[in-house]
């Protein structure tokens, strides 16, 4: 089982909205006087949860670097997808399909937040690689503010090849480049689509930019050459649910 700790009021009422079969327990800091923490573990109790309450030192071991506000939760995680299920996703989503590929973004906070955009965006699916890319530790789960509990995570071997799949399944890749010859509102975004990011330096590398169909640019008149990757997420994401009609 994947069992682990998730930490922080967004987080936690996350899990406990979308999936509480899957929390084994909650932990209230010993004392807390936190209004959303106490309703959180009365909501727990009413699912028929365990609550416990713990030292504070243990909880901030338990958070790591993450800030737990005097909550955490003890969650079976359900297991990423790979690589055929992803597919099968895709598949379901036939025509509306919108899959967030994310190429060795390192930052958890940015990954957190990617999560957060992707599942108010109603994506299909996040897609990361193995290696070299942040996990959904703590941190990232906090940052996404309940997201990672509600899209699906994808995580593959081979980016590029993974790209090359999707392609054979009628998907279409826009990746983002600052060089791109045209802005992501000059771009189709309809129809089934994977939009790739690349790392918060490096941008993309060169075997995922070579699998994209297309290549698009958020334009910037100010004196700024890039955005942050979460923001540049949150962009992108609604510049095509705009397109395809469903933003309101």
């Amino acid at each position: 089982m994947n069992v682990h700790w998730i930490v922080g009021v967004h987080p936690v009422a996350g899990a406990l909205d979308n999936d509480p079969a899957r929390v084994r327990e909650v932990l209230v800091e010993q004392g807390a006087r936190n209004a959303r923490v106490q309703q959180l573990a009365e909501r727990a109790r009413t699912l028929g949860i365990p609550v416990h309450t713990r030292a504070r030192e243990q909880l901030d071991r338990l958070a790591g670097n993450a800030r737990h506000q005097g909550i955490a939760i003890h969650y079976e995680a359900p297991p990423t997808l790979d690589e055929a299920a992803l597919e099968a996703a895709v598949d379901a989503a036939g025509q509306g399909a919108l899959v967030l590929v994310l190429d060795g973004v390192t930052d958890p906070h940015n990954l957190g937040a990617c999560l957060r955009s992707a599942a108010a965006a109603a994506a299909t699916a996040v897609v990361v690689p193995k290696d070299r890319a942040a996990g959904l530790t703590p941190v990232a789960r906090r940052a996404s503010a309940g997201g990672a509990e509600r899209v699906p995570l994808a995580t593959v071997t081979n980016l590029a090849r993974t790209l090359r799949e999707l392609k054979q399944r009628g998907v279409w890749i826009t990746g983002l480049a600052g060089d791109a010859p045209r802005t992501i509102y000059e771009t189709d975004f309809t129809g089934p689509l994977a939009l790739v990011l690349g790392s918060e330096g490096e941008g993309m590398r060169r075997l995922t930019r070579e699998a994209c169909d297309f290549l698009a640019r958020i334009p910037m008149p100010g004196a700024m050459e890039s955005l942050n990757v979460s923001v540049a997420t949150g962009v992108v994401l609604f510049e095509a649910l705009r397109q395809r009609g469903v933003a309101r």
